[in-house]
C-alpha cells in the first residue's frame, strides 16, 4: 500500500438528519485526521445532501475512514477522489476600506486576478474571487498591503469527472437492499 500523504476529496451523500455532521467528524477525529475544509449542500436528488470534505492523508487511512462512514445509518454512499478526478472551486470574500479604492493599484490587483467588486459601502468594499485555494490565497496576499479588514473562504465545492450520476448509485443501492 502506498504510504504517501495526498489531498483527497470525500463526497458523502446522506439523508439530512440532526447530528450527522457530528457523527461523521468524530470518525475523522478518532483517527487523528484534520479536515482542511468541509461544505454541505443539497444535491440534484430530492432529500439527499452532500458533505464535501477535503483533507491530506494516505490512501490507506482515507479508505478505512470512508468504510466506517458508510456503515453509519443515514449515509447513502461515500466516495473518495484525488484532485485529478474532480472539478473544484472555492469562493473567497475580501473586505477592504473604501478609501483604498481610490488607489489605482487596488483596482489593478482586482482586474489581474479576475476578481470582482460585490459591494461598495461608504466605509468598505467587498471583493469576490472564485478559484482554487491557491488563487484565493494569492489574491489575499496581494490585497494584504491595502488593509484587509475581513477575509472568508468557503471551502471546496466539487463535482466528479466520472459520468455515473448519483441517482444511478441510489438505484443500485435500492436493488442491493431488495436482494
Amino acid at each position: 500500500m502506498e504510504n504517501l500523504e495526498k489531498t483527497f476529496t470525500v463526497s458523502i451523500f446522506i439523508e439530512n438528519t440532526i447530528g450527522m455532521l457530528n457523527r461523521i467528524t468524530i470518525i475523522f477525529t478518532k483517527r487523528h485526521l484534520n479536515i482542511d475544509s468541509i461544505t454541505a449542500s443539497e444535491t440534484e436528488v430530492k432529500n439527499v445532501h452532500r458533505y464535501t470534505i477535503v483533507l491530506r492523508t494516505t490512501k490507506e487511512q482515507i479508505d478505512k475512514v470512508v468504510g466506517q462512514i458508510e456503515k453509519l445509518i443515514d449515509v447513502l454512499k461515500a466516495f473518495v477522489h484525488e484532485d485529478k478526478d474532480v472539478v473544484h472551486q472555492e469562493i473567497a470574500l475580501y473586505k477592504i476600506r473604501t478609501s483604498n479604492l481610490s488607489n489605482a493599484d487596488v483596482e489593478q490587483v482586482i482586474r489581474e486576478n479576475y476578481a470582482k467588486v460585490l459591494s461598495v459601502d461608504p466605509q468598505f468594499i467587498v471583493i469576490e474571487k472564485t478559484g482554487h485555494k491557491s488563487e484565493t490565497q494569492a489574491l489575499f496576499d496581494k490585497l494584504k498591503p491595502f488593509g484587509v479588514l475581513e477575509f472568508a473562504r468557503s471551502g471546496r465545492v466539487a463535482v466528479t469527472k466520472p459520468m455515473k450520476e448519483l441517482s444511478t448509485y441510489l438505484k443500485e443501492l435500492e436493488l442491493n437492499k431488495q436482494l
